[in-house]
């Protein structure tokens, strides 16, 4: 499955909903809401700085990938960025690959 990484960071708003729900509740949510579309969360980190949450999850399509951003950004309470990931193996394929391009200028 594609493996992504979620950068999410709340809004005042959802950072009063944490306080609430704490972060084992919002643990739960998260994983129900990747669960849901087929998915599974590998890692999930509260942090310090630009991002208040990171996750690690595998999804079982680009669509299901971006349905979770989406949902959860539209929200309006919380932001995120989803990164798709790739594995050692996956790039030394797509290095692999012949790419017919120019620089531009050259």
């Amino acid at each position: 499955m594609p493996k992504y990484l979620v950068q999410a960071a709340y809004s005042a708003e959802g950072l009063k909903g944490l306080q609430k729900d704490k972060a084992s509740g919002r643990r739960q949510a998260v994983t129900s809401a990747v669960e849901g579309l087929g998915g599974k969360v590998d890692a999930m980190y509260f942090a310090l700085g630009e991002h208040d949450v990171l996750l690690i999850v595998d999804m079982p399509d680009v669509v299901s990938g971006a349905a979770l951003g989406l949902r959860v950004s539209a929200t309006g309470i919380v932001r995120t960025k989803t990164t798709s990931l790739l594995t050692i193996e996956e790039v030394d394929r797509a290095l692999a690959k012949t790419v017919d391009y120019r620089a531009p200028g050259a």
